[in-house]
């Protein structure tokens, strides 16, 4: 079976294992990460991606939050020298500025933890994030499905998934009344479903074309998990702290 889950927000490792136990979820299925894993919570989600990252049976799918990471990873490729020698250009301190507007300290401080324990493990985790994937096409038996972070901006139902931008899929926050595919469902994060002022708080929001399963844990909430297969929504008791 497939499951999708987005917008962890350094959602505890321990605790995003025992939603997979919960929800049935074996070795013989696959799960997409609909991004936005790091920030704001936890140890910044690192635990999460390392764990991702060693998992032949889990795809990940950037967010804008690794988006902004990646816009600063000269935090991390840079030495000690380098850091005190070199001041950073303008494009550098908007991007950082940026990205700590958007809860990147805990992220970052254990990032540079884990420069300073294993440099080699956190070029991997790098490495990681830099090649993930802005979207995914999957299907099950009579479904098919598009996993992007965000959502399609100028949608056009003759345009292919790559001749969109980018940075538009992990940036791009559809309104109710965005219609996609007919014969393809959308799923989506990056925009929590209560933001929508529709049905309930820490719920997933169903349309006729896509679905929002960021179901807060940005702010304190808990993720989920979608069985794909049968557009089962799995809950959880645990917030994110």
């Amino acid at each position: 079976m497939l499951f999708a889950t987005s917008d962890l927000h350094g959602f505890p490792l321990d605790k995003f294992l025992k939603m997979l136990e919960k929800a049935g979820f074996s070795s013989s299925d696959h799960l997409y990460v609909i991004g936005d894993v790091i920030d704001r919570f936890g140890d910044g989600g690192i635990a999460m991606l390392r764990w991702m990252m060693r998992q032949e049976n889990v795809t990940f799918i950037k967010g804008n939050h690794e988006d902004m990471l990646l816009k600063c990873d000269f935090l991390f490729t840079r030495d000690e020298s380098q850091a005190e020698e070199e001041s950073l250009t303008s494009e550098q301190e908007r991007a950082l500025k940026h990205w700590n507007r958007n809860g990147s300290s805990i992220t970052i401080e254990n990032m540079m933890k884990l420069k300073e324990k294993d440099p080699e493990e956190l070029n991997r985790l790098l490495d990681y994030i830099r090649s993930a994937s802005v979207y995914v096409e999957t299907a099950v038996p009579m479904k098919r499905f598009v996993l992007v972070h965000g959502g399609l901006k100028d949608f056009a139902p003759e345009k292919r998934m790559d001749e969109y931008d980018a940075f538009e899929l992990m940036w791009t926050r559809p309104v109710l009344e965005d219609r996609y595919w007919d014969n393809k469902l959308v799923i989506i994060g990056h925009t929590p479903t209560h933001e929508y002022g529709v049905g309930a708080d820490g719920q997933m929001l169903v349309t006729k074309t896509w679905v929002d399963i960021d179901t807060g844990a940005a702010d304190g909430g808990s993720p989920m998990l979608l069985r794909l297969d049968d557009t089962h929504p799995f809950y959880t008791e645990y917030r994110n702290e």
